[in-house]
Parts: structure tokens; sequence; C-alpha cells
């Protein structure tokens, strides 16, 4: 497990996708590679998630893959079998942390106040998704909760609101491990094609740091 967070905290952005069509995933991949970010977490918002997820795995395995929006055990299994390497969600369900750390599945459940955080420390988690960061208080908010907790050695992938305009005023935070966002690869680019934009917006995350 502490291979895969230092490998996001190398990356510091997630692109979190939602796909509709399989046939778009390898495309996606590769502009995604060749951006720099060869990484995704692919959102089970859409059925073809866990296909998409496997077909990665296979043709293109030196992506870090993780499933997001999981919801019950079950599809926790379903990212797990089909090659997913993390998942996240955007809540805390006790049920699901249970059955992560039962099977050693990386996992990182959705947070929001100082109870959830107590609620996961509770579990030894120390990776978690604060969610949804913007529209929750932002820079301030996360810094604000964190505080408390920082001896814990606690660390958080901030998701909700991040673009290309705020995304560093996260990264500076000490709590922060890496950001999740949709803006690299926007569901509407995928379903256009727009390889090269996606690619674009790799690179230009990639020469911030």
């Amino acid at each position: 497990m502490e291979k895969i967070y230092q490998q996001l905290n190398s990356f510091k952005v997630v692109p979190v996708i939602a796909i509709d069509t399989i046939e778009s995933i390898l495309f996606l991949g590769d502009a995604l590679i060749e951006g720099g970010l060869a990484l995704a977490e692919i959102t089970f918002r859409t059925p073809i998630a866990a296909q998409a997820i496997k077909k990665l795995k296979s043709e293109r395995p030196e992506m870090l893959l993780g499933a997001g929006t999981i919801l019950s055990v079950d599809e926790l299994k379903i990212a797990q079998d089909n090659g997913a390497s993390f998942g996240v969600a955007p809540g805390f369900n006790p049920k699901i942390v249970e059955e992560a750390l039962r099977i050693g599945f990386s996992f990182m459940p959705g947070i929001m106040t100082p109870s959830d955080i107590e609620s996961a420390l509770n579990f030894g988690l120390r990776i978690l998704k604060f969610f949804p960061a913007e529209a929750c208080g932002g820079v301030k908010m996360l810094k604000s909760i964190a505080a408390p907790y920082l001896h814990t050695g606690i660390k958080f992938i901030p998701t909700g609101g991040i673009n290309a305009q705020n995304f560093m005023s996260y990264l500076e935070l000490a709590s922060v491990l890496a950001v999740g966002g949709t803006w690299i690869a926007k569901r509407e680019d995928i379903a256009s094609g727009n390889w090269d934009q996606i690619k674009q917006n790799c690179q230009l995350v990639t020469k911030s740091f």
C-alpha cells in the first residue's frame, strides 16, 4: 500500500475519469501517458468502468489505476478483480473500509469533518479523500480540519472543484498527498476524441512542479 501512496505523491495530480465507451479507453490511456500522467481514477459512475480498468491494466500495464465512486463492498471487489491498485469513495462507509482492510486493498474513503477523520484514524487509515473540496471550504477548510491531526501522519487527496487555476494552492499544503480532478480529461473531450487537449492538460500540470 505504501508504494501506491508514494506513486500518487510523485504524480501529485490524479486524473478522475468518467468514460462512456470502451473504444476510447486506450486512446485516453495513451494521451495520459504521453502527457506525463500515467495514472487514472476510473469512476464507477458509468457502466463500463470495470471493463475500462481491466483493458488498461492489460494493455497499458505501466499505468497506475484506481477505481472511484466505490459505493459498495461488491464494487470494491470488482475494482480489485479487474486490476485497480487502489479505490476511492466520496464518503466514509465502515463496511467498505473493513472489507478493504481484510483483502489488503488500498482504499481512500471520503471525509469532510473532524468526526470523519477520527473514524478513519480508528481504522488505522492515513490517506483520505477530502470531498467535496471547494464546496466545503477549499484550502482554508482543509488546513483547519487537518491541523489537529497532522501529528498522526494523515494525508489528504482533495477532490471536487479542483481545476487548473487552484490545484497548486492545495499541493502547497503539507497535509496534501495529491489532488484529484476531472479537468485533465473532461468527459466531453473524451467523447469527442480530443486527445491532444488531454495530453496538453497533462503537460501543463507536470510543468507546474
